[in-house]
């Protein structure tokens, strides 16, 4: 059950609108829409950052506690530290869709949801 950010950043390139972007200070890749970043990570790390409500944040730590926990610097807006190497692909790629949605205008996920079904 591990996932490799190379699966995280394909899952998120698949959805409309997002890019892998290169902050050179931090020295890693983010993953956004548009201009705003809602997971990052590196092919270097077992470890990515996923934005997250705190309500889901806190489920998330609850219900896989050796899987998530509150990421340093943003975690007091929701957003969870993965240990990918542990990480549920299944689960994770919802958690990484779910914070794409709370990122991306409302049209966009509207017309997203309706091509899928």
């Amino acid at each position: 059950m591990a996932v490799t950010y190379e699966q995280l950043k394909e899952w998120v390139l698949a959805l409309p609108g997002t890019r892998e972007v290169f902050v050179e200070g931090w020295g890693h890749p983010t993953l956004r829409y548009g201009d705003k970043m809602f997971a990052s990570g590196s092919e270097e790390s077992a470890y990515a950052s996923v934005k997250a409500s705190v309500e889901d944040q806190a489920e998330l730590i609850a219900s896989a506690p050796e899987v998530y926990e509150i990421a340093a610097y943003t975690g007091r807006y929701g957003w969870v530290r993965v240990d990918l190497s542990k990480a549920d692909p299944v689960e994770l790629r919802r958690v990484v869709t779910d914070a794409w949605r709370r990122t991306a205008p409302k049209r966009v996920v509207k017309q997203y949801d309706a091509e899928q079904g």
